[in-house]
């Protein structure tokens, strides 16, 4: 039985077309990515190092720091919560209306921010549809904390989420069944079998989960108020800062967020690298 050979030369990209593209896309990033952030760290530290920490010393700049990381202490264990949860049920289950979950779980996607935010100001402003419920018990969601919560909740409710679906849909379901054959319940196949094998995806999503947290602009901006030192986040002060001219200021609290971005993506390319094929191992 003769076997058939394909003696076709492989194809291979012109050299010159390679050293193009590389060139294209190094300046491309160093343009668009380098030097903006060139530009924010020499204006930050343009009036020296101790302009830079008075800058990051003040009240007001505490305050949107405290309360960043406060938001984003909130968000962030509730959409991981709720990205397990999510993971399993759609890995594991067929349902009707299974595909309509999915497209709400992407849905913040495709909706703007500040839009987001306008509908949390219908929904519980002094004319929301809510208004009536918030002021028989006294609490105050819009021009307030829980606003710039659930405005956080809302624009970083996929990542955590579609990052186990993505995973979770592929993961054999065999270790987990074995555990149930040798008795093990619900709860101990979890934490024994499962979120072993879903951590490093859960790492990766709880990342860029934390990075949009921190850095969200539109739909806080909607519903905070921007009363300095009570619901300004990092980013509105900063906005505060630069209208007011006060340039070393704003650029010395964008370089903490520029280096929150850079952390997040020195992790998620860890990650990446260490762990291709996330959650196995």
């Amino acid at each position: 039985m003769s076997m058939h050979r394909d003696h076709s030369p492989a194809l291979r990209d012109p050299p010159l077309l390679k050293v193009g593209l590389i060139l294209l896309t190094v300046v491309f990033l160093l343009v668009f990515l380098g030097l903006p952030m060139v530009v924010v760290f020499s204006q930050a530290f343009a009036g020296g190092y101790e302009t830079y920490i008075a800058a990051l010393n003040q009240p007001d700049a505490r305050a949107a720091l405290k309360l960043t990381l406060t938001v984003a202490a909130i968000a962030l264990p509730l959409n991981v919560v709720f990205g397990i949860a999510a993971g399993w049920v759609l890995s594991r289950f067929h349902f009707r209306g299974r595909s309509l979950l999915v497209t709400l779980i992407d849905l913040p996607f495709s909706i703007s921010p500040v839009v987001a935010g306008l509908v949390l100001v219908l929904l519980f402003g002094s004319q929301g549809w809510f208004q009536p419920i918030l002021q028989a018990t006294g609490w105050k969601v819009v021009f307030a904390v829980p606003g710039i919560v659930l405005a956080t909740l809302f624009v970083t409710l996929p990542f955590v989420a579609r990052e186990l679906i993505a995973f979770m849909q592929e993961q054999s379901t065999d270790p987990e069944q074995a555990a149930y054959t040798l008795g093990a319940g619900g709860w101990r196949t979890f934490w024994h079998v499962t979120l072993p094998s879903i951590r490093w995806s859960l790492l990766y999503g709880i990342l860029l989960c934390n990075a949009r947290a921190m850095g969200e602009f539109g739909a806080v901006s909607v519903v905070s108020g921007h009363i300095r030192g009570q619901t300004n986040t990092m980013p509105l002060h900063v906005e505060i800062l630069y209208n007011e001219y006060d340039f070393t200021a704003a650029f010395a609290v964008a370089s903490l967020l520029a280096m929150l971005g850079l952390v997040t993506l020195f992790a998620k390319s860890w990650i990446e690298h260490a762990h291709p094929l996330r959650g196995q191992g």
